[in-house]
């Protein structure tokens, strides 16, 4: 080890400059590619994970990544969940948020949900989950906190 680099290189990736420490991870993750159920993306400091179609145990597959990308160090300040296009959610689906929401709050960021869909909002409602996640009508009240 080489004077000044102050510790174990393999803690910056190894190789290279490795006389020259480098955080960890110095840029948000690459979000997944989008699915018939599932897009990412940023805006501003938010991530957004898009919802659509039937979110069940038939679409695990394609929305499981997505939510695990959002929660995933370095955390974003804030992850909104957008079921704008949404046309149905059951139980399986609703614990996958209640875990992406755990996964985020843990890393110290906050979450909101966009939703104006009456069938699901009935069932946050049945569920006492619009407590827990608050559903607003706009990604632009989600985004204003």
């Amino acid at each position: 080890m080489s004077a000044g680099t102050g510790g174990d290189r393999s803690a910056y990736g190894g190789g290279g400059d490795a006389d020259v420490p480098r955080p960890r991870s110095f840029a948000p993750p690459q979000p997944p590619e989008p699915t018939p159920y599932a897009r990412t993306y940023r805006c501003g400091p938010a991530t957004v994970v898009e919802l659509a179609g039937e979110i069940d145990l038939g679409s695990v597959d394609g929305v499981h990544p997505h939510l695990d990308a959002a929660a995933l160090p370095p955390a974003p300040p804030l992850v909104v969940f957008d079921l704008g296009q949404l046309e149905f959610i059951d139980c399986f689906g609703l614990a996958l948020l209640l875990r992406a929401r755990r996964r985020v709050h843990d890393r110290g960021g906050r979450t909101a949900m966009v939703c104006d869909h009456s069938p699901t909002l009935r069932l946050l409602r049945m569920t006492g989950l619009d407590a827990v996640f608050r559903p607003v009508r706009t990604l632009t009240e989600a985004l204003r906190g």
